[in-house]
């Protein structure tokens, strides 16, 4: 049934609770999740480039997210890099896509028979040859992406353009708070070359889906305990992962006594048994040893 409104009186648009809409997924959901997609993403890049370098898989090992800003982004570079904003779904949610100049030459020349030299020193800008070698990883870590991120046409990554200057791309806002993973990639018989990947914690929010609700146990399905054996007396090494960090190997070659390497502890340390992360927490003291106080748990 219908009501009519008295004569100039304005209808009240609905108001919604907070609590049953729901809220955005925090940093602690966001940190697992995006652990979880960069152990997808290992598997899937490694056939991505096996088929693109024409020889047989490589490893890729992805580091624990870390947060940090495209100001931090730039101060961790030195030299030459090549950084491609790239967008995810129909949207067009932005992240970025960085390829420093060591790895790529090293890449180009070994795709002209040598063993992967770098010139030295590097030049200010990217040849030709480099540029079409950077394309072609690009369309790579696109398609690993999308299908890391489900295969569907919601997920699927674009690359969009490209620069050598971060603030000429602009590809967000210097503050934007980001999570980054960064990659590194192992070959028999050549030296590992690693690239990174930033995402805005607002573009993660929107492509990964946290339950809003814990799923209620079925009543007839009895989860085994894991304080009973014979799991009790398992032994398990659990790791807790302070720093990864990836260091370009010309400057790995260079370290001396004295060099002081700047780190950044991430706000949510994972613990990690084997490569999956079962915990996060915060970095703290107790009884005058370092402890993780455990925050989020899965």
């Amino acid at each position: 049934m219908n009501t009519a409104l008295p004569h100039g009186a304005e209808r009240v648009k609905a108001r919604h609770s907070k609590d049953l809409l729901g809220t955005g997924p925090t940093l602690d959901q966001l940190v697992p999740a995006l652990s979880l997609i960069g152990e997808r993403l290992s598997r899937t890049l490694s056939a991505g480039l096996a088929a693109m370098l024409g020889d047989d898989a490589p490893v890729v090992r992805v580091g624990m997210p870390m947060d940090g800003t495209l100001a931090s982004i730039q101060a961790d570079i030195e030299g030459l890099a090549s950084h491609t904003l790239m967008t995810v779904g129909p949207e067009g949610r932005p992240m970025l896509a960085t390829f420093e100049a060591a790895p790529v030459f090293r890449l180009v020349d070994r795709t002209f028979g040598g063993r992967g030299d770098v010139p030295d020193p590097l030049p200010d800008a990217f040849p030709l040859s480099a540029e079409l070698l950077i394309a072609r990883i690009e369309q790579t870590v696109a398609e690993a992406l999308s299908a890391a991120f489900g295969g569907d046409a919601e997920h699927v990554v674009r690359a969009l353009r490209r620069d050598t200057s971060l603030r000429h791309l602009a590809p967000f806002e210097r503050g934007e708070d980001l999570l980054q993973l960064s990659l590194e990639v192992e070959e028999d018989g050549f030296d590992p070359w690693s690239l990174s990947l930033a995402f805005p914690q607002a573009t993660l929010a929107g492509i990964i889906t946290v339950p809003r609700h814990p799923r209620k146990a079925r009543a007839n399905a009895a989860a085994p305990d894991p304080a009973a054996e014979p799991f009790a007396s398992m032994p398990l090494p659990v790791k807790a992962v302070l720093v990864d960090m990836t260091i370009g190997f010309s400057r790995l070659s260079s370290l001396k006594p004295g060099d002081v390497l700047p780190v950044a502890v991430a706000r949510s340390v994972p613990l990690k048994v084997g490569e999956r992360t079962i915990a996060t927490g915060t970095i703290g003291e107790l009884d005058d040893c370092v402890a993780v106080q455990v925050s989020n748990a899965f």
